[in-house]
């Protein structure tokens, strides 16, 4: 008997073993659950960023406009990424702790039944000295108590191993799970960000490199108010009007400037012209290198068509 109930220490150390694993791993699995639903949250609200900066683009000057829509392809492959992560945690992290509940009440279950049999042993020997004690004279009863009294106590002895084992191999399977799942957990993580840091930091550069004087410029163009020539040739027929008739001398002198005038316009124009030319020439060359700075997850795409 003493051998049998001498182990009350061991065996309720193994039953807190076995409830620590239930209550904190279920809470693990609780608060890993909801990580990875919030990481869901927060890819729908970044695909939501990327719909208004797009939308944005589309209203400004080409500088703003380049560097707005490389910052949403680059933040929408970053949300790729971060896709890539939830399903890795839901996979790797909490798909196992969950298993954990299953686990827990199967161990319930062995401890339960090794309570049984220690609890029918007991019995046993209780009726047996009871026996002895009462009528010591029945040698058939008590033979017949002393063999159940022994089965009970094999049963118990031979549960007590089983359980002895079982919990065993429920601590090794739990500490080497716990390691897994966390060694997984910190893995996807870091592998998330290592991507989304080496998007951000193209995407970083490629704001930086953004010209705001050039777009400053577009606009101040668009705004600028510039005095009509209309306003002073609506006074000429007043002034006109008050003028003696010129001589035919002076009409002659009036042709040749006007002749000068008319030169000097056409001259003006072509220069003007010139200068459009130039200005187009310059503004499309611009457009080009705007072009040109792409964004990270084009450059990305790239390279894959060309290992294709």
């Amino acid at each position: 008997m003493n051998t049998i109930f001498s182990r009350d220490r061991q065996i309720k150390s193994m039953e807190l073993t076995v409830s620590h694993a239930e209550k904190y791993l279920g809470q693990f699995c609780s608060l890993l659950a909801s990580y990875t639903r919030k990481t869901g949250k927060l890819r729908d609200q970044a695909d939501m960023l990327v719909r208004q900066l797009n939308d944005f683009s589309n209203t400004e000057d080409p500088e703003l406009r380049t560097c707005l829509k490389n910052l949403a392809e680059d933040l929408a492959m970053v949300q790729d990424y971060r896709q890539a992560e939830v399903e890795r945690l839901e996979t790797k992290v909490v798909t196992p702790l969950k298993a954990y509940g299953d686990i827990v009440e199967n161990k319930r279950a062995d401890l339960k039944r090794f309570n049984a049999d220690r609890d029918r042993a007991l019995k046993e020997l209780q009726k047996l000295e009871k026996l002895q004690q009462k009528d010591p004279s029945n040698r058939q009863r008590i033979f017949q108590a002393e063999v159940n009294a022994q089965k009970a106590t094999n049963d118990a002895h031979r549960s007590t191993r089983q359980l002895e084992e079982t919990i065993s191999d429920f601590q090794r399977q739990k500490l080497e799970d716990i390691k897994r799942i966390f060694t997984d957990f910190i893995t996807v993580e870091m592998v998330f960000h290592a991507k989304a840091l080496e998007v951000y930091t193209h995407t970083f550069q490629n704001l930086d490199s953004m010209d705001i004087d050039k777009d400053l410029e577009l606009f101040t163009g668009r705004i600028r108010v510039s005095d009509s020539p209309l306003d002073n040739q609506t006074l000429l027929p007043s002034s006109m009007a008050h003028q003696p008739s010129p001589t035919l001398g002076s009409s002659l002198k009036h042709t040749a400037e006007s002749a000068k005038k008319s030169r000097s316009s056409i001259l003006q124009r072509q220069r003007g012209v010139e200068e459009e030319e130039d200005e187009e020439e310059e503004y499309e060359s611009e457009i080009e290198a705007q072009q040109s700075r792409q964004s990270y997850a084009s450059q990305y795409t790239q390279i894959l068509r060309q290992k294709n």
